[in-house]
Formats: C-alpha cells, structure tokens, sequence
C-alpha cells in the first residue's frame, strides 16, 4: 500500500460562465484525502458535489488552485498525460454506469485490462460475485435492470485496483440491502487495499461504513459531519 497521499485539492475553485453570469460551482475547496480512507460527501442537489469530483478525477481543470493526484500535480500535465493518469491510477463510478452496450457484464471489466498490465488486477468473474452479478455475467446492459447495471459499474471501477476511486451516488438506484453490501465492498477496499475513495451520497443510511463524512454547501466543502454508527 503506498502512503503518499492519493488526492490533494488546494483552494480549488471552479467557475462557469462569466460577469453577471459567473456561476461557482467550487469554493476555494480544500481536501486531503489518504490511502485507505473512505470519505463520504453529502449535500443538497447543486451544491458542488459532481464538480467535486470531476475536477479531482482530472474530468475538468480548475478556474484556480492545484489538484494533486498520487503526488502528481495535474496542472503541469498535458492532455495525453492526463488521460494516462487516469487510465492507470483512477476509478470512476458514475450516477449512469456508463456502460458499453456491445459487451456483456463479464467483458464490460475485461475491457479495462487490455489498456496495459496490471500486475495486481481483480479477477473479473470473482469480482462480479461479489457485486452479486456471477449470475448474469454473459448479460448486455439492455437486459439488465438499473440496479444491475451499476452493480457492473462499481465492479468495473474496481478491477484494476486504482489509487483513488471515485463514486457518484454508488446506492442510487438500489435497494437497502444491496445498497449496505456495495457500500460495505468499497470500505474493503479502501482498508484491505489502501483505494483512497471520495463517495457522493445522498443515502445516510451508508455512512457508517465511511471514515469521514463531509459536508457540501454552496460549492463550499464545509466541516465533518459526526459519523452515524449502525
């Protein structure tokens, strides 16, 4: 496990627009998170979340501030870089699974492997049991539920065991139980296997398996929410 810090945003801002029309989406936002953590950020719809996690998964540069990802800072990185970065040591799970519609489940993780060795990578089939997908491994997205398919998706984030992961509304479309078990499989990975993870949730009823709970406001990421015990 390596203990250099896995993400750093330093007075990160982010604007849209311009003069009267300026929207800021980030705040002068500050955040540290370390391998093996699992923080969770929690907020009303728009105050900054996504853009949170855009701008630290090196999607969207930001207007001010530095972005740290494993010791790398990203503003000194060109297009072509940042896109290896992110193959190599970043994991995202979208709100929409994002998955392809030609691959069945299996392949839909198989697919990331063949981008470059991965000495330490997930055997897909046995990560997809864990998902609890073993059982429609050889289905195409079409035939599978919303659910399922971000199921497939944390599952697909997770083969390659990256540095940081990052996760928008992992639980959205799931139900209580299921919701406990995937949120339960990204805290084994964030302390079995040192994946730094920044969650995005609006499900309360998950947070105990988190290490830190902070709370988001306005495109300001505000102070430490106690965490819930179950």
């Amino acid at each position: 496990m390596s203990h250099e810090t896995a993400l750093v945003l330093d007075a990160v801002t982010l604007t849209h627009g311009d003069g009267e029309d300026t929207v800021t989406a980030l705040d002068d936002v500050h955040l540290s998170v370390e391998p093996g953590e699992l923080v969770a950020v929690v907020g009303p719809s728009g105050s900054g979340k996504s853009s949170l996690l855009a701008v630290g998964g090196a999607l969207v540069r930001p207007t001010r501030g530095t972005v740290r990802v494993a010791g790398t800072d990203l503003g000194d990185l060109d297009a072509r870089r940042l896109t290896r970065l992110r193959r190599d040591l970043i994991g995202f799970v979208f709100q929409s699974a994002n998955l392809l519609p030609a691959l069945t489940a299996v392949d839909q993780l198989r697919l990331p492997l063949t981008f470059g060795r991965r000495q330490d990578a997930r055997d897909p089939a046995t990560l997809l049991a864990e998902v609890g997908m073993s059982h429609r491994a050889t289905k195409r997205p079409h035939q599978l539920s919303g659910g399922e398919r971000q199921r497939v998706g944390i599952a697909r984030a997770l083969v390659t065991r990256p540095r940081l992961l990052l996760v928008d509304e992992p639980t959205a479309a799931l139900d209580r139980q299921r919701s406990q078990e995937i949120v339960g499989l990204l805290a084994r990975e964030a302390h079995e296997h040192g994946v730094a993870t920044v969650m995005v949730t609006h499900d309360h009823d998950v947070l105990h398996h988190c290490d830190r709970v902070l709370e988001m406001a306005d495109g300001i990421l505000g102070t430490h929410v106690p965490v819930p015990r179950p």
